[in-house]
């Protein structure tokens, strides 16, 4: 190794010698194919493995039975210095015929020709974007040549092997069975949800009512949620959420299997030792029917620009293509009524309005209903006071970052099963702990 350097160095500087100009990124790229090329020769020394000592040749087999040693076999692996090709010794049960390669579970490339280290960069670059641009920032970052199928295939079994172990914990949780968490009181700890429609492939709505009445659906619904601290508050006395403190959770599943997963990770930040507990959303019903279920004695909050789309609609029914009318109704019923929290008044304001038009009477009654029904979160004077947040935009906000930009790209499709990977092992990237789940793979072999 160290004569094919000096060899390399030797050519760089005669020809800075010769013409005085020293292409840097060209010697760089050497450089690496040359480091890559030694240490791949060293993996392979270091994976040929004996023939094993005549007391270690036969282990147990699931079946009960055991497996005897046959031969020396040998397979490539591509590793992040480059393609290698181990040899290690091959077991064979002779009651089930089933194989076993005890070296590929000792070192994490068991079913598989790419070492953990490759499966890692193929798992952060396919959370981050489009799989084919992760198979091309390994060939430009890593000088590594993987296939745009390998990096949906390894993203898609890692995410699914994160979200296996995140229902393993919701399960934990459930049944009360979690370590005692101990540290200082949180001072305001808050939860919010919203949903947002991701495209999937044809089977996946089967049977499913789109938008458009008669129209099939051609989205799955994903919930996500979101906790976070705050401590402080501005000199104006607005909210100030702790920088780096919010963490995600979400898939494409149930309104009951996601307050499992939100309550989950609420407990998991510390909800047991929140001073004030907030939840913060929009009107669904199913929002607030898990507020009820795992966050009773929450403060609820309805998202105050979410009351006021509401409001929106009532002036466009009232005054259709009128925005000078529209923008003097809302000035009224939404400065003075909405914004100072007095709903009751808001509410008969609504009710007595007359209209002529079926349709819009029943708009009308429907809008009413929604803000009598979310009375009580929506007293924003008395939010603000306590300076409390009285917007959603932190999971709004999420929809896009977490899910939009990555799951929501102009011509992609996904099955339920591949949304649902990317975005386990996306959140755990965002959330910090994807370091987290390789180390416990590592402790889980140890043991």
């Amino acid at each position: 190794m160290a004569r094919e350097v000096n060899q390399l160095l030797g050519r760089v500087f005669a020809q800075r010698r010769k013409d005085g100009r020293t292409d840097l990124e060209a010697v760089e790229s050497a450089l690496r194919t040359a480091l890559h090329q030694a240490g791949a020769a060293a993996l392979n020394e270091l994976l040929q493995f004996e023939t094993p000592a005549a007391d270690q040749r036969q282990l147990p087999c699931r079946c009960g039975h055991h497996a005897q040693y046959q031969e020396i076999r040998s397979k490539p692996i591509l590793t992040i210095v480059g393609p290698v090709r181990m040899a290690r010794p091959y077991y064979l049960c002779s009651q089930c015929h089933l194989g076993q390669f005890p070296v590929d579970v000792e070192l994490d490339i068991e079913n598989t020709e790419f070492s953990p280290g490759v499966r890692r960069m193929h798992a952060l670059v396919g959370q981050q974007a489009p799989f084919d641009h992760g198979r091309e920032q390994m060939q430009l970052l890593a000088g590594l040549e993987v296939t745009t199928k390998s990096v949906e295939r390894i993203a898609e079994a890692i995410g699914g092997d994160i979200a296996q172990r995140e229902q393993g914990e919701i399960q934990k949780a459930l049944q009360l069975d979690l370590p005692v968490l101990v540290g200082s009181p949180i001072p305001i700890l808050y939860v919010q949800m919203d949903g947002t429609g991701v495209p999937v492939v044809k089977k996946e709505t089967a049977g499913r009512q789109g938008k458009t009445e008669g129209q099939p659906a051609h989205t799955r619904e994903v919930k996500l949620g979101c906790v976070f601290t705050q401590t402080t508050w501005d000199k104006k006395g607005f909210a100030l959420r702790d920088p780096d403190s919010t963490t995600y959770t979400g898939a494409i599943e149930t309104a009951e299997e996601f307050g499992k997963r939100i309550y989950r990770e609420a407990l998991d930040r510390g909800w047991s030792r929140a001073k004030k507990k907030v939840v913060i959303g929009d009107g669904a019903e199913w929002i607030w029917n898990l507020v009820a279920e795992h966050f009773p004695g929450a403060i609820q909050i309805v998202d105050l620009y979410h009351a006021r789309q509401h409001l929106w609609a009532v002036a466009r029914q009232l005054y259709p293509q009128e925005e000078v009318q529209q923008k003097a109704w809302m000035k009224v019923h939404q400065k003075r009524l909405l914004d100072k929290g007095k709903i009751e008044k808001l509410v008969g304001a609504l009710r007595a309005i007359h209209a002529g038009n079926p349709a819009m009477a029943e708009k009308i009654r429907t809008e009413a209903d929604y803000f009598e029904r979310n009375a009580e979160r929506m007293r924003y004077p008395t939010f603000r006071r306590q300076h409390l947040f009285v917007g959603s935009g932190v999971i709004e906000a999420g929809c896009k970052s977490v899910i939009g930009s990555r799951l929501k790209q102009s011509g992609m499709f996904w099955t339920v099963r591949g949304a649902n990977a990317i975005l386990a092992l996306r959140c755990s990237h965002l959330n910090g702990r994807f370091e987290d789940y390789w180390e416990e793979r590592r402790e889980a072999r140890a043991a």
